[in-house]
Formats: C-alpha cells, sequence, structure tokens
C-alpha cells in the first residue's frame, strides 16, 4: 500500500512538473516571438518549412501517441532530408519533442495508461543516457553506429510480429528485468538519433511480455524527462534548432497528442502488438537501408 501511495506521489509530482515546464517555455517563446515581431511570425507562417513541419509533426504524434515510438524518427528523417546535420536536426526535433511528449504524457496519464513502477524505474536511467547521447553526437560522427541500431530494431520488430501472428505472449507476471540498463541505452540512441527512445525501450517491454497499452504510456510519460534532458544539454553546448520547423513540429504534435493517447486506450493488444512490430520493422529496414546505403 505504501508503495502504491508512493507511485501515485510521484506521478502526481512528475504531472504537476510537466505542466509548469510546458506553461514556463511556452511564455518564454512567447516573449521571444513578441520580441521577433509580427512580419517575422508571417514570415514564418508563409514559409513551406512551417506547414511541412506541422503536417510531419501531426502524422509522427498519432504514431508515437498510439504505439510510443516513431516520432523522433520520423521528423529527424524529414531533418536530415531537407540538409541538416546530425546535431542540428536531433536538436530541433528534442525541442518539438519537449512540447509534444508532455502534452502525450499527461493525457496518458490521465486515461490511466501508465504503470507507476515502471515510469519511475526509467527516468534517471533514460536522462543519464540521453546526456551521454548528446555529447557524443556533438563531438564524435555517429553514424557507424547506426547500422547496429537498426539491425537490433529490426530483430525486435520481427519478434513483436511472431508474437502478434502466431501466438499472444502470456502477459508477464512480476517486474519487467533491466529496465535501467535498456532505459540507459534508450536515451543514448534517441540523443544520437533524433529519436530511438520508443523503438528501443517500448520494442523491448512488450517483446519481453509486458502489457502493451501500460507500457506504452508510461515509456511515452518517462520520454518527456529524457526530452528534457536532451533539450537541456543541446542549448548548454550551444547547438540551435531550425524555429520554423521546430514550431511547426510543436504545433502538428500537440494537436495530435491527444486524440493520440485516447486510441491508444481502446485498442485491443493483439493490434497494438501488431501495430509496433510493423512500425518498427519498417522503420529498422529504412534505417538499415540508409546507414548502408
Amino acid at each position: 500500500m505504501k508503495l502504491r501511495q508512493t507511485g501515485d506521489q510521484v506521478l502526481n509530482l512528475a504531472a504537476w512538473f510537466t505542466a509548469a515546464a510546458l506553461g514556463a517555455l511556452t511564455l518564454l517563446l512567447a516573449g521571444r516571438l513578441a520580441v521577433a515581431g509580427v512580419d517575422t511570425i508571417a514570415e514564418t507562417l508563409q514559409g513551406g518549412a512551417f506547414w511541412g513541419a506541422l503536417a510531419v509533426g501531426l502524422l509522427a504524434q498519432l504514431v508515437d501517441g498510439m504505439l510510443g515510438m516513431g516520432y523522433g524518427v520520423t521528423a529527424a528523417s524529414f531533418l536530415l532530408t531537407m540538409g541538416a546535420s546530425p546535431a542540428v536536426a536531433s536538436a530541433s526535433v528534442h525541442i518539438a519533442k519537449f512540447f509534444t511528449c508532455g502534452v502525450s504524457g499527461m493525457a496518458h496519464a490521465k486515461y490511466g495508461n501508465v504503470d507507476r513502477r515502471l515510469f519511475v524505474r526509467l527516468l534517471v536511467p533514460g536522462a543519464l543516457g540521453a546526456v551521454a547521447g548528446v555529447v557524443l553526437v556533438t563531438h564524435v560522427d555517429a553514424g557507424a553506429m547506426r547500422p547496429y541500431v537498426a539491425a537490433y530494431l529490426l530483430l525486435m520488430g520481427c519478434t513483436i510480429l511472431a508474437k502478434a501472428f502466431l501466438a499472444l505472449r502470456r502477459q508477464r507476471q512480476g517486474e519487467p528485468r533491466h529496465v535501467g540498463k535498456l532505459a540507459l541505452f534508450g536515451g543514448f540512441v534517441d540523443a544520437i538519433g533524433g529519436g530511438g527512445w520508443g523503438p528501443v525501450v517500448t520494442s523491448t517491454l512488450v517483446g519481453s511480455g509486458n502489457d502493451p497499452r501500460t507500457t506504452v504510456g508510461s515509456v511515452n510519460f518517462a520520454e518527456f524527462f529524457v526530452t528534457l534532458a536532451t533539450a537541456t544539454s543541446f542549448t548548454l553546448l550551444a547547438v540551435e534548432g531550425t524555429w520554423p520547423v521546430v514550431a511547426g513540429l510543436v504545433a502538428g504534435g500537440v494537436l495530435a497528442a491527444p486524440f493520440a493517447a485516447r486510441l491508444c486506450r481502446g485498442l485491443r493488444p493483439r493490434l497494438l502488438l501488431a501495430l509496433v512490430g510493423l512500425l518498427i520493422t519498417a522503420l529498422s529496414l529504412y534505417g538499415l537501408y540508409r546507414a548502408l546505403a
């Protein structure tokens, strides 16, 4: 009973902190927009980069909110095709994800999709891994690591698909193992590639027999704090995002986040497993192709 009460308190504190952080950053950005002037805002709204990023952000957040993965990988790939460097692409995505992950995480908590104990176990290791990844991507070319990460994700995607279409694995009754190590690696990969927290953490936990709905919700809410660590690290290392693109990603993602969390609650576990498996397999095949091309 005491452990459950402690978990409830941590989750409530996390929700209040998320709301306060989102409010503070919104006011800060509103102040910067006011200083920039109406002409700058109009120029941003008339540019194709903003509306293209809005469409990508909306689609990516629908996928991410329902399946716990896909936002960062989709958005980062979009920025890389525009010619952004890996560091700038990752910084832009994580600044945008600060908003989308916060709204999505609170929505998952509201709809009861968050496992309190799993959420707490993901927080600190995920943030530490993210900081380490930022340091690496801003100082070393991380391209050599991408084929190995993509191959790992492809294996996890095939494993989940097999479980969905052959026989749904019996859900784990005890606590999942090695959560801290998994979160550390997930945060590290996420910072390097602009995305990867969901594919690494969600796919591994779901593939090992954890409940898909609460795993997606817990990982999604924890991602806000991983993103906070990543975005703060990029800011301290003076890596700036592309602001019209960031604005578009934020607008599209925030619009889609509540609907995605509601859809996640209504999906059946077998269907959710199949969607996770298909998504992660497609993303990993694409990533492997890009890495080896």
